[in-house]
């Protein structure tokens, strides 16, 4: 193992590492203020800091979209605002057990990766990864449910969190998927525009569905009372973790970086656990079903890819 590809292995570890935590972290934020807001805050000073370290080591030209406004405004919404709205939103509306399936939810990254390689780029899923799909959402249904299939009938809002969940992760992978047509540029480069450009998009919402009175401007004893969960979202599960996640996959490869997000229940479980969080034998094993799941399909891609570069 050469250092440049162990350093591809540390930059996905911080990653995953510092996206599980998020979860459980949000868990008392979002009691305070709304997941809208908390958005703005978090990746407004992201998209600044990102902004000025570009600034610094490309210049103002890096700043030009070169042509590609429409596809960096679609990506950054996507990720910025779509992830960070609807996940959010799902966690909070999912009640105790929100930081879990979100966290699981997660883990489904890969897979919808492949879904959306199918569409943008016309890459076919193979039936292994179909049949993967099945068997994690079948993990995915144990967790959500705990066994308790009356959650599904009896008016709860825990599959309505579940379906803003999925769509929110979705929007995550639509922006990674994205990145691969900017491969000319740094990360820092495509980072920080996409980030930008999603901001807008962020402030533009927020100001329309405030002045329709959906929406209110959080008070100051609200930001301060947030302002923990803001600060480890900033540089930990912001700054530090886009960065590391998208320059560790370009180094090991996205068959192998994706792979790590097979960490971000176990890390969340973990944390939840020390919170108190009472985690029954039927979640761990809907967990355990996902991410088996998930790796099954891994190694499988990896057999395929290896035939491929042989013959």
């Amino acid at each position: 193992m050469t250092k440049k590809y162990l350093l591809g292995i540390i930059l996905c570890l911080i990653a995953v590492f510092s996206w599980g935590g998020m979860f459980p972290v949000m868990v008392p934020a979002l009691k305070i203020m709304d997941p809208f807001y908390i958005t703005l805050f978090r990746y407004g000073i992201v998209a600044i800091i990102f902004a000025i370290i570009l600034l610094f080591v490309e210049g103002k030209s890096a700043f030009k979209s070169d042509g590609h406004f429409l596809k960096l405004w679609l990506f950054g919404t996507s990720a910025f605002a779509g992830f960070s709205f609807l996940v959010f939103l799902g966690q909070k509306t999912a009640g105790p057990s929100g930081s879990i399936i979100a966290s699981v939810m997660m883990a489904t990254q890969p897979l919808l990766g492949v879904l959306v390689g199918w569409v943008y780029r016309g890459v076919k899923p193979t039936i292994v990864s179909l049949i993967s799909m099945i068997i994690a959402a079948v993990g995915v249904f144990m967790v959500v449910t705990k066994g308790d299939l009356s959650v599904l009938y009896k008016g709860d809002n825990t599959i309505f969190a579940l379906v803003l969940i999925l769509i929110g992760a979705l929007c995550w992978v639509i922006y990674t998927t994205g990145g691969g047509d900017f491969k000319q540029w740094s990360i820092l480069r495509y980072s920080t525009l996409t980030s930008i450009y999603g901001v807008l998009s962020v402030i533009v919402i927020l100001f329309f569905a405030t002045l329709m009175g959906w929406l209110s401007v959080p008070s100051f004893e609200q930001i301060s009372g947030v302002s923990g969960a803001l600060i480890y979202m900033i540089s930990f599960a912001g700054v530090i973790a886009v960065f590391a996640w998208n320059l560790g996959n370009r180094i090991v490869g996205p068959i192998n970086g994706i792979l790590f997000m097979n960490l971000v229940p176990i890390t969340s479980f973990v944390i939840s656990i020390v919170n108190g969080y009472n985690i029954s034998g039927f979640e761990l094993a809907g967990v355990a079903i996902t991410i088996l799941a998930l790796i099954g399909n891994n190694i499988y891609n990896r057999v395929v890819q290896s035939k491929v570069l042989k013959n």
